[in-house]
């Protein structure tokens, strides 16, 4: 059977994919990074004055998020607790301007929140399990949107 050119990914289907793996492996090493030493990273937040259920909430929204971005599964949800997990994280842990360092954070955080809420408005294109579940038949019309 041939394919028709109207089923094939686009150029800017392959771009979506690519940025995000791009944007979703910061949040997936990081994650994956402080799960492996789950007793370092909570006295680390409790030096913050975070507690332990902060620390596991964190761990499982990049893990989790990161991993939505990436395979494109509820995509625009994953995409907008990111962009605000960086905003927070940029206006709570990232406020001294006068390190070159803090304002480096400061800002990275700032243009990834920006890149996920352009693929939160975007959503994940053609290459993703969300456009597979749009295109069943027996998807509910809820999900459907959800999956838009």
């Amino acid at each position: 059977m041939m394919e028709n050119a109207s089923s094939r990914p686009r150029l800017a289907d392959l771009i979506l994919l690519l940025g995000r793996l791009l944007l979703s492996l910061i949040f997936l090493h990081e994650g994956w990074s402080l799960a492996v030493d789950i007793t370092a990273t909570v006295d680390i937040f409790a030096k913050l004055g975070l507690s332990a259920p902060v620390a596991l909430a964190t761990i499982a929204l990049q893990i989790g998020a990161g991993l939505s971005v990436a395979a494109g599964f509820l995509s625009r949800f994953g995409a907008l607790a990111l962009a605000l997990f960086c905003l927070a994280t940029a206006l709570l842990f990232h406020t001294n301007f006068a390190s070159q360092n803090e304002l480096l954070h400061f800002e990275k955080d700032l243009a990834i929140a920006g890149g996920m809420f352009v693929l939160a408005a975007s959503g994940a294109g053609s290459i993703s399990i969300d456009r597979l579940l749009r295109k069943r038949t027996g998807t509910h019309h809820w999900l459907r949107a959800v999956l838009s």
